[in-house]
């Protein structure tokens, strides 16, 4: 077996153009990868290596062409079912292509197949294990695509965040994860869980490859990050939750401030406003409510499929009062218009991608409580390595940017990535 699928996709894309390499000798040495590994790891619900076979023969030209890309499976996919996590959904198959999936296709990507998502995206997880320690969870909704891209089995993969479900995962098997600014990517075709959350995303191995990915889906070229990046100016954020943070976490973002320092960024502590505080409660509050509300017709109709924590949560949804959910979106929408008082001169900011290491255990996928505010703000967020636990596993801190200021904060996160990897 080669060892080319442990390249990334813009170093196999370089490489294809330089005729180093072909499309379908990549393309094969990710299947034989999945091969060896998809009995240990578990990150695929789909997967046909004929039918990958036959997209790649059928795939267009463009900037992503012959490069296989994994799909989380509560994005629709026209030739595979789309089954959300769920047995209610059990065999379903859509008419179409989630739009993001279409445009991927369209780039010239190759599907490989479905990955495992928890229940409906929301917290019974599958059978997927952390490729950096198989006992571990590798964090969730976003379980396959995060385990998938960190054995290298594919380069690229979609995801979503509804709480943390892109950086927490990415966090604990060590790759990157970005969360677009809120609707940046399309979310049609995409089973909702949250309107005012539900954000579409992406894992890759390197900052360059998670923005090639989306700017590929969208033709958004402003989104690819130079070879040599500008040296951003950083605020370190230990939020509100940082008692949460384990001592491990805690010390990877401080020795992550020097190093970055001495690297020849700006670091600064930054503390966010007061009226943060009360972002993880209202947060909280729009997620039960909205996904209660969402998944009505699978409480009301189909109760008994649902897993009784789910059914459990969406009966404490039903109680919210609607005066709270109002009063949680506006709480939301107020501290977004402070988002300018929140960064001060920094360029972005940086925070713990999850409160430590991977848990141990398949049954339980993780805290998100370091995600949530960043998801409710609708800011873009990048996972990035941050270095090893006590127990040997990833560390993840998560670069946090402007609303609407992808470009620059997918610049600062591969320069950030890039100071940290030196250290060795």
């Amino acid at each position: 077996m080669t060892t080319l699928h442990l390249l990334t996709a813009t170093r196999v894309l370089s490489d294809i153009r330089a005729g180093k390499t072909s499309p379908i000798a990549y393309l094969d040495s990710c299947l034989a990868r999945i091969a060896s590994r998809e009995p240990l790891v578990h990150a695929f619900t789909q997967f046909d290596p004929d039918l990958v076979r036959r997209r790649a023969r059928h795939a267009p030209p463009g900037p992503l062409h012959g490069i296989p890309f994994a799909v989380k499976d509560v994005l629709d996919t026209a030739d595979q079912p789309s089954e959300y996590g769920s047995p209610i959904w059990d065999g379903h198959r859509p008419f179409a292509d989630a739009a993001s999936v279409a445009w991927a296709r369209a780039a010239g990507a190759v599907l490989m197949g479905k990955t495992v998502t928890t229940e409906f995206a929301t917290r019974k997880p599958g059978a997927t294990a952390n490729p950096a320690g198989l006992s571990h969870t590798p964090g969730g909704s976003s379980s396959g695509s995060a385990a998938a891209v960190a054995d290298c089995m594919v380069p690229l993969a979609t995801g979503t965040q509804t709480l943390g479900s892109i950086v927490r995962p990415a966090a604990f098997c060590g790759v990157v994860g970005y969360k677009p600014t809120y609707n940046l990517i399309p979310r049609k075709g995409v089973w909702n869980d949250a309107d005012t959350l539900d954000t579409v995303g992406v894992f890759a191995r390197s900052v360059p490859d998670a923005a090639l990915f989306v700017a590929a889906m969208l033709d958004f070229r402003a989104l690819m990050v130079p070879d040599r990046p500008a040296v951003p100016r950083v605020g370190l954020c230990r939020t509100f939750q940082w008692e949460h943070a384990s001592p491990d976490m805690q010390a990877a973002l401080a020795n992550a401030g020097r190093h970055l320092q001495a690297a020849g960024a700006s670091v600064e502590d930054v503390a966010l406003p007061p009226r943060y505080a009360d972002l993880l409660a209202a947060q909280t509050c729009v997620a039960k409510w909205e996904i209660a509300h969402t998944l009505a017709d699978e409480y009301l109709r189909n109760g008994t499929g649902l897993r009784p924590p789910l059914y459990e949560r969406c009966s404490e949804g039903y109680k919210i009062d609607p005066a709270d959910y109002q009063r949680a979106l506006a709480t939301g929408r107020q501290c977004r218009q402070m988002l300018p008082d929140a960064f001060g001169h920094c360029d972005v900011l940086l925070a713990p991608g999850a409160p430590g290491e991977a848990p141990e255990g398949l049954e339980w996928t993780g805290d998100p409580l370091f995600n949530q505010i960043w998801t409710f703000l609708h800011v873009p967020c990048v996972a990035v390595r941050g270095g090893r636990g006590g127990h040997g596993l990833p560390l993840g801190l998560q670069v946090i940017g402007r609303l609407d200021d992808d470009s620059r904060t997918l610049e600062a996160a591969h320069w950030i990535q890039l100071a940290l990897d030196e250290r060795g």
